[in-house]
């Protein structure tokens, strides 16, 4: 016996439901029908998937390691079987946590647009990372501090440009007529951390002692709420003063800012049939920004790695 999609639709279903009961009814079968094909799976696999008790049914650990890495296969069968039905194009879902592209985003999309029918579904998921691994987002910008780099061989990265940190300061603070701050004078001060910014954190400031009192805040609103009122300061990507602006808050450069790196991620055995034409638009629509802007780009690109 062979694998089939209704053997990892029901493991996949369990999963989520995490009763047979739920499962069952989900799938529009009976619990004994279920049982039986998760029972097949297991055999197929030579592997317990399932733990099974009077109280709970619970996945074992190889079953959750088959759930996570079948779960976008089964996303993309869906689309596929989707793509067939209606006969338009399957959208490719894009995902960023923080800044996007910044004043780029837009243009990006309408560009794309007018080269191309495949629409571009974007969201700003908590954890695009993990929405990417559940095979709920087809590609996702990412951003990682220089020398950081992306080390999952399941991914595919396309470079798509550097860029710098800057400060948030309150608008009353004293700090906003400054041209710049170092990460040395933004230490003398309670830095709010984002928990869906993952190029502002404590390790900013590990070269210098002590490191800066933090506070955590759950999202971009309370982030930018608490520095405007002068509870903490922030760092960020220069891309988030185009998307997230405050007359109350002022973004200043950050003197000794290391670089950001800003790139385009998707599943190596799982993408899109257009993701490498929209990266590939990507860069060549930022590499044209770069060459006409005057003064030259606050960021720089490089040589894309696939």
């Amino acid at each position: 016996m062979s694998v089939e999609l209704r053997h990892l639709r029901a493991l996949e279903a369990l999963d989520r439901a995490e009763t047979f009961t739920g499962a069952a009814a989900e799938l529009a079968t009976t619990q004994p029908t279920l049982s039986r094909t998760i029972a097949q799976l297991e055999q197929i696999t030579g592997v317990r998937l399932v733990e099974r008790t009077t109280r709970r049914v619970a996945l074992t650990e190889a079953g959750y390691r088959l759930v996570r890495q079948m779960r976008p296969l089964l996303a993309g069968v869906d689309r596929a079987i989707e793509t067939a039905r209606t006969g338009e194009a399957s959208a490719l879902r894009l995902g960023w946590a923080w800044a996007g592209l910044g004043p780029h985003t837009v243009p990006l999309i309408q560009r794309w647009r007018q080269r191309s029918p495949t629409p571009v579904h974007i969201s700003s998921p908590a954890d695009p990372e993990a929405a990417l691994a559940a095979g709920e987002l087809d590609a996702v910008i990412v951003r990682r501090v220089l020398p950081d780099q992306l080390a999952d061989p399941a991914l595919t990265s396309a470079h798509l440009f550097t860029e710098t940190l800057v400060a948030a300061v309150a608008a009353a603070s004293p700090l906003a007529t400054a041209d710049k701050l170092s990460l040395e004078e933004l230490a003398e001060h309670r830095v709010a951390l984002c928990a869906t910014a993952p190029t502002a954190t404590v390790r900013l400031w590990e070269h210098i002692a002590p490191t800066p009192a933090t506070v955590t805040v759950a999202n971009t609103d309370e982030w930018l709420a608490r520095i405007a009122i002068g509870d903490a300061v922030g760092v960020t990507a220069a891309a988030t003063r185009y998307g997230h602006t405050s007359p109350d808050v002022v973004y200043l450069p950050v003197s000794d800012s290391p670089w950001v790196e800003v790139s385009l991620i998707w599943p190596s055995t799982r993408l899109h049939p257009e993701i490498e034409s929209f990266a590939d638009l990507a860069r060549s629509y930022l590499r044209e920004v770069i060459e006409q802007s005057t003064p030259p780009s606050v960021f720089a690109l490089s040589q894309a790695v696939f």
